[in-house]
């Protein structure tokens, strides 16, 4: 005995949604996504480093002759100015020279004559490249201001320009170490107690050890009245006002580095960072352990301040800064970010959203930092692309962008 369905509608209207939800339960959903706009904008590619402050030239002072040092009174950062007196040496009662010893003291001194010589011909020359490279910067503004020669052009001959200045202080304090380095060795050959019965009748002098430059105490070695011997170093003065910055890179890193190359500096305590050049990438590496254990090649990278002195007063010898070399930029740059791309057939491909369907879609790159990429070919200003495909994302897949 059957009972026909029509009598019972519970049971089809039971069945009915059972089926409903079924289908419903296996129906393919879209697949949430987060989506991206293709857009112009700046695009940066920068080498970040970590480096510290350097006194371009700083002084040694170290002892001329033998003898007993004074109580020094002198504090780290005080300043002092080019002649001043920075401690006094009582020097041992030295025995007569012997003929050998005293031929050899006076040809330090004639050395010592020839080296400030040297100096000077060399200050000389700076002053005549500084003096070049400044009316050439000259030249080369008002032709820019023409609009006869780039911008790039001016730049260079303002780096020029900068670096000769450099050269030329440089060149200045060596005549300063020249010259007090001559008058080490007279000092020596006049407290050598030349004169025995001289020596005997009169009371030996203090040596006077006086500062080569105007600039501040970097460091002290001693502080307390005792024994020195000659050459033994006692302390260190240098300009702060003259700084360079040294920092090392990776050996790959370095050979994408170029002597001009514009460096920004960041997080070194002031607001606004601070601008550089590079002035010389040294020529030969050294091996340092990273952190986490691994063996790197890196080569030093000596970087001048092209900000205004005052900008950067504060800072002072041994201070850090994070640096920003800038191999390449571009204001306007069709980008896309780089965690959109994926390997497609020997290329890169992005997913785009077209009518709530994911397409793929082969692009041609340009230049990437790590977050951005350039795109050269496959998209236009305005698209939308899925940023993070997962593997839940395929060709004609159902899309729903995340709120």
């Amino acid at each position: 005995m059957t009972f026909p369905l029509k009598n019972h509608p519970g049971i089809l209207v039971v069945t009915a949604l059972i089926i409903g939800l079924l289908v419903w339960g296996f129906w393919p959903k879209p697949v949430l996504v987060e989506t991206a706009l293709v857009k112009r904008a700046p695009l940066t590619l920068t080498i970040e480093e970590d480096g510290r402050t350097r006194v371009i030239d700083r002084y040694v002072i170290a002892a001329p002759v033998n003898g007993m040092t004074c109580r020094m009174h002198l504090e780290v950062g005080d300043t002092v100015t080019k002649g001043k007196m920075l401690l006094a040496i009582t020097p041992l009662e030295s025995p007569v020279l012997d003929p050998r010893s005293r031929a050899q003291a006076q040809a330090q001194v004639l050395a010592a004559r020839s080296a400030l010589q040297a100096a000077k011909q060399q200050v000389e020359s700076a002053q005549a490249s500084a003096n070049l490279a400044r009316d050439e910067v000259k030249r080369y503004r008002t032709l820019l201001d023409k609009g006869l020669i780039s911008q790039e052009t001016y730049d260079k001959s303002n780096t020029a320009y900068l670096m000769a200045t450099a050269n030329q202080r440089t060149a200045q304090f060596r005549e300063d170490v020249a010259n007090h380095e001559l008058q080490a060795a007279q000092t020596t050959l006049e407290y050598s107690a030349a004169n025995t019965e001289k020596s005997a009748q009169t009371p030996q002098e203090r040596v006077e050890v006086n500062s080569p430059i105007d600039g501040k105490i970097l460091s002290l070695n001693r502080k307390c009245e005792g024994p020195v011997t000659t050459g033994e170093s006692l302390l260190e003065v240098g300009d702060p006002s003259a700084l360079e910055v040294i920092i090392d890179v990776l050996s790959a890193d370095a050979v994408k580095i170029k002597p001009g190359m514009k460096v920004l500096f960041d997080r070194w305590g002031g607001e606004l960072p601070l601008e550089g050049a590079v002035r010389l990438i040294e020529p030969v590496g050294f091996t340092k352990v990273s952190a986490l254990g691994v063996e790197e090649q890196r080569v030093w990278v000596v970087i001048d301040f092209v900000s205004e002195p005052k900008e950067w007063a504060r800072l002072g010898d041994g201070y850090r800064v994070e640096a920003k070399f800038i191999l390449w930029h571009e204001e306007d740059v069709l980008q896309i970010p780089a965690s959109a791309l994926f390997r497609y057939q020997d290329g890169w491909a992005v997913f785009t959203l077209n009518n709530g369907k994911a397409k793929r879609q082969t692009v041609t790159l340009g230049k990437r930092n790590g977050l951005t990429a350039q795109i050269l070919a496959g998209l236009s200003e305005g698209d939308k692309i899925i940023n993070h495909p997962s593997d839940s994302v395929e060709e004609d897949v159902s899309i729903e962008e995340r709120p």
